[in-house]
């Protein structure tokens, strides 16, 4: 996990977000232990080519689950070798065998490679993310 932490950080442009702090082994054991919590990694050896975290969600309006890709990334020298659509592949056959109806990632503006990856595997939905700090006067 923590080797995935640091792709992460790197892939995103990001890694003081993603490596600064470091969480305890405990943390990430209990984490991980949560069926809800989905952390797929994609190895050569004992190298991290790429790795994807989702989220697990019921849903209030129907007996149904979706899952929400979080993060998802391939280090630069393994790309465009079917990493990332093996991981969400993957990913689909957990979602199908816990009665999911849908996987959904999101995509910045400009990230052209996600967005074409997102595009092959399902329609398009253009939509608005907005951060909501918990503590009124973060920005």
């Amino acid at each position: 996990m923590r080797e995935l932490n640091t792709l992460f950080g790197n892939a995103f442009g990001e890694p003081e977000a993603y490596t600064a702090e470091p969480p305890s082994d405990a943390y990430l054991e209990g984490l991980l232990a949560k069926e809800h919590v989905i952390a797929l990694v994609a190895m050569m050896k004992r190298e991290v080519l790429g790795g994807l975290v989702a989220y697990e969600l019921d849903k209030f309006e129907r007996m149904r689950r979706e899952f929400y890709i979080y993060d998802l990334a391939v280090a630069p020298e393994h790309r465009r070798r079917g990493v990332a659509t093996s991981l969400i592949h993957h990913l689909r056959e957990i979602a199908a065998r816990r009665g999911a109806w849908v996987v959904y990632v999101q995509a910045d503006y400009g990230d052209y490679p996600a967005i074409a990856l997102y595009e092959k595997l399902r329609a398009r939905d253009d939509v608005l993310h907005f951060d909501i700090a918990v503590a009124p006067d973060r920005h």
